[in-house]
Order: structure tokens, then C-alpha cells, then sequence
């Protein structure tokens, strides 16, 4: 794994395990903090607070997103009608990179937002270069595989196994949203309330 990569993975050696499911991350061979101390030192146990703000941390990192687009999201999902938390975990799963990752369609969510800004994935067939976008029910996205063969055939090679709430056609290169996601479907290791605690405070 090159230096970048190892950077990209330095927080899944701090919780003990892979936040993206990666077997090759370092964390799956290390699943102890970096440092001297890090395999012999027993793990301090968090207040709440600590508990809290490491739950925001994993959800930050698992979908690779800044701390203004976080408090962006909770804002968001505070409003109207409906649980916060359910409300908050769907919008951030429905985004565009994160369909993209979690259908297959790019073998990591760097990689799908990447694919995006670079104007190579389509929604409904049209190209759209905006990670954060909020997919809807219905609507598929697609790579444009002749501008992007390279990423077409990264695509066609992967065996990711998508969650039920897309339907992905890997010959086709594409995924389609066929309902919003239950939160017990969303496979991320989180624990969603805290970090709504974490903003509430």
C-alpha cells in the first residue's frame, strides 16, 4: 500500500479495524495504534464525551467527508418531519460517492469521488460532477464507459456484493436506486445516535 494509503487508513489502526472493509488495510495485519506503545499499551477507556466524538470521527471517515459537510448533513436532517438520526444516516448513504463505493461501481470511496470529478459517472444519463449529490429512489447512475475504460473495466472487475436497496448490473455498468435503506441495511459501524448526541450537546 503506498504512503497515501497508509495515511488514508491511520485511523482504522486507532479503532482496530478497517472502517471500509479493505483486507488491505494496515489495520487487518496491525489492529493497534501506530507507535511505540501501540501494540503492548492497552486502549484508554473514552469518557463520554470521547465516545461521542469517536462515533462522529468513524462516520467523518467512512464517508470521507469534511466537518462542515457533517454539520451541513445534521442541520439538514433536524428539519421537518422524521428522526433525525434515520434521516441523517440515509442522506449521507444516498450520496452520489457513496452509491457509487457501496454498489461496486469504484473500489473505494476515494476512488468514486474521484470518478465524479473527473466527469466520469453519469446520473440518468446525464454527467454530474458533484460528490454530495442526494440520490433518489429510481434514479441510476451509470459510468460512461466510452470517455472511461479504464474505470469501466476497475468496475467490471470487482465482486462487491451491493446491499439489497440497490440493483446493480455490473455488465452494464450501472446501479439503481430502488428504495431508501433501512438503517440496519447501511453497513457502516456506527453507532448513529451518538453522533447526534455528539451535535446536541
Amino acid at each position: 500500500m503506498s504512503i497515501k494509503g497508509q495515511v488514508k487508513h491511520k485511523f482504522c489502526r486507532r479503532v482496530g479495524y478497517c472502517i471500509w472493509d479493505n483486507p488491505k488495510c494496515p489495520s487487518v495485519r496491525r489492529p493497534y495504534p501506530a507507535g511505540a506503545h501501540g501494540k503492548t499499551g492497552r486502549r484508554k477507556k473514552l469518557s463520554t464525551y470521547g465516545e461521542l466524538l469517536l462515533e462522529k470521527q468513524k462516520l467523518k471517515c467512512h464517508y470521507a467527508i469534511s466537518e462542515k459537510q457533517l454539520v451541513n448533513a445534521y442541520k439538514k436532517a433536524k428539519q421537518g418531519e422524521g428522526r433525525a438520526h434515520e434521516k441523517l444516516f440515509r442522506s449521507l448513504e444516498l450520496r452520489l460517492d457513496a452509491v457509487i463505493f457501496r454498489s461496486g461501481l469504484a473500489p473505494s470511496i476515494y476512488a468514486a469521488k474521484q470518478s465524479i470529478i473527473h466527469g466520469h459517472i453519469l446520473v440518468d444519463g446525464k454527467k454530474l460532477d458533484r460528490s454530495s449529490y442526494r440520490l433518489s429512489e429510481g434514479q441510476v447512475v451509470s459510468i460512461n464507459a466510452e470517455k472511461s475504460p479504464s474505470i469501466a473495466e476497475i468496475a467490471k472487475g470487482t465482486n462487491a456484493k451491493a446491499p439489497s436497496y440497490l440493483d446493480v448490473d455490473r455488465e452494464q455498468l450501472k446501479a439503481t436506486v430502488m428504495r431508501e435503506p433501512e438503517l440496519e441495511e447501511i453497513p457502516v459501524n456506527v453507532e448513529i445516535m451518538h453522533v447526534i448526541e455528539y451535535y446536541a450537546r
